[in-house]
């Protein structure tokens, strides 16, 4: 079983009136024509509610996924689905002039909007924080909200700053092996944004070399790599005092350095597993892990 925070990112946006007479141009090389400043909107996965909100356009949001659940205004807006079963007749009746989806909205699923007219966005970016600040960029630039856009923006990259100057004297880049919620040792590899965010907290993805999203690594595996933290994700406490007992339980991993040293660590899963404005949180709380001497004075 696949864990619960495997991605999907694609976005798609139904045609408003052509009045300024440009397009813009999805990751598919697809052009949407740009007009009206869009009313009614649609989000198709989590974390682009989570942008939407954040910019400010709340209100704006008719349709939801059942999976999008922050900020709590989320829950109350319509629902169309989830992410690979949305229903077309639920958004069809919503009369949307954008959609806005992520990775996990089927490619047959996208072919009948296009079939229905309505025309499709798609954002397939999603391996760093750039392409996060991009999307964002990209999103606030379909709803014409570039103003609100370029204040999140500056928001977000301000706490990034921050991060890397709490993290210029650090000296060394402790190996980690980020366990996902699931069965088995799941992880994410190069091609995923947790990756980078690892990356960014100074810290070296023992699965970082594999040019994959997600994999299982093998319980000799693990130990061969011997990662001197182990940051668990789940949505929990409870979750993760389990997982951690597991590991803890199994003889066969006492010789891991971050099982000896008792360095195993918490990280929220709904903060990290979305690509959206709250990984900076995540990654400020990764570093804070990784690196607690660089973050004493905070306390």
């Amino acid at each position: 079983m696949k864990p619960s925070c495997l991605f999907l990112a694609l976005a798609i946006a139904v045609a408003v009136p052509q009045e300024k007479g440009r397009d813009l141009y999805d990751d598919l090389n697809f052009p949407f024509p740009v007009g009206l400043p869009p009313r009614r909107i649609v989000s198709l996965a989590p974390n682009i509610t989570e942008i939407l909100f954040a910019l400010g356009l709340g209100e704006k949001v008719v349709g939801v996924t059942r999976y999008c659940d922050y900020p709590p205004e989320a829950p109350g807006k319509e629902k169309v689905g989830g992410m690979v079963d949305p229903n077309l007749e639920k958004i069809e009746a919503l009369h949307p002039d954008l959609i806005i989806a992520f990775r996990g909205n089927p490619l047959t699923v996208l072919a009948k909007l296009r079939n229905l007219h309505f025309p499709v966005f798609v954002l397939d970016t999603g391996k760093s924080f750039d392409d996060l600040f991009l999307t964002i960029e990209k999103i606030g630039r379909l709803a014409q909200e570039e103003k609100q856009a370029e204040g999140l923006l500056g928001s977000l990259k301000k706490k990034y700053q921050d991060v890397e100057v709490a993290l210029e004297n650090a000296a060394q880049r402790p190996r980690v092996f980020l366990m996902l919620h699931g069965q088995g040792l799941w992880t994410c590899g190069r091609e995923s944004f947790l990756n980078d965010l690892m990356l960014k907290a100074k810290g070296t993805n023992i699965a970082g070399a594999i040019p994959r999203k997600w994999l299982q690594l093998s319980r000799e595996q693990l130990i061969h790599e011997n990662p001197d933290v182990i940051i668990i994700m789940v949505k929990d406490e409870a979750l993760f005092l389990q997982a951690r007992n597991r590991l803890l339980s199994d003889s066969r991993l006492k010789t891991i350095r971050a099982i000896e040293n008792n360095e195993i660590r918490f990280l929220d899963e709904d903060i990290a597993s979305r690509f959206g404005p709250r990984l900076l949180e995540a990654l400020l709380e990764t570093a804070r892990i990784l690196h607690p001497q660089q973050f004493r004075a905070e306390k």
